[in-house]
């Protein structure tokens, strides 16, 4: 894809999605972002247009004249999604439909999803479900319309612009805060942590031919349980940081 096209980012004004914006736009992209408000990270030569993802003229809008659109809205905390299925399903299933077509109404040449690594998991609740079944709707348009797609499937991200739906905010706010880091499990949990800028990096370079109708995982390159993430905190902070462990809920996180 050239360098000069117009690139819509649904949800970039979020964590995940101003950062691709970002980097969409370092790499010559004409950005327009579409979220329910005004980015507050939003550059000078990005174009923004608030609606919802529930509005298909605001999404037409949205899209008029795009080469790529990137989706990363709906519901991404866990236990959000565990507590609210049908919203769930409604923002991400349905959401994601609603752009879909939005796409395919305006002969966009790539649609590429933000999905998750709980779609190979068994755990996950109501958000894996709604993972999973957004991506079989990608891979049906692309079926049914030649809708050519890239799924991104998304380990656990960190970095600037996080907030209380990110796992190591919360552990760092707490330590800051309390002086005392909760988790909810015994933190034998592996995670492959990579920075949000690296994750925003390659998001862009996926708008190569090459990555056309894949489904992609990203993740660090290092596993880490997250019982050792939370001793490295305990370790750097200069106070004195209690570490507690508590039961999970066995259902909403892998």
């Amino acid at each position: 894809m050239n360098s000069g096209s117009i690139v819509t980012v649904i949800g970039g004004s979020g964590f995940l999605g101003s950062h691709v914006a970002d980097t969409l736009s370092t790499k010559g992209y004409k950005v327009r972002v579409f979220d329910l408000h005004t980015s507050p990270y939003l550059k000078a030569e990005q174009e923004m247009i608030c609606g919802d993802i529930m509005d298909m003229d605001a999404l037409t809008r949205a899209m008029e004249g795009a080469s790529a659109v990137y989706n990363f809205a709906g519901v991404a905390d866990l236990d959000e999604a565990h507590d609210d299925p049908i919203r769930t399903t409604e923002l991400n299933v349905l959401g994601n439909t609603m752009a879909l077509e939005a796409a395919y109404r305006n002969s966009v040449k790539r649609y590429i999803y933000a999905s998750t690594v709980y779609v190979f998991s068994n755990s996950g609740s109501f958000y894996r479900c709604s993972k999973q079944a957004a991506e079989h709707f990608v891979e049906a348009y692309s079926d049914r319309y030649g809708l050519e797609y890239t799924i991104l499937r998304y380990g656990s991200l960190y970095g600037r612009r996080s907030n209380e739906q990110n796992g190591i905010f919360r552990l760092l706010r707490q330590a800051l805060l309390e002086k005392k880091v909760t988790y909810f499990g015994d933190g034998e949990a592996i995670r492959e942590y990579i920075h949000v800028t690296d994750a925003a990096e390659l998001s862009a370079r996926i708008l190569d031919p090459q990555y056309a109708n894949r489904h992609l995982v990203l993740t660090g390159q290092e596993r880490l349980r997250v019982r050792d993430l939370m001793l490295m905190i305990k370790e750097i902070l200069p106070d004195e940081i209690q570490l507690e462990f508590a039961t999970a809920n066995p259902d909403s996180h892998y």
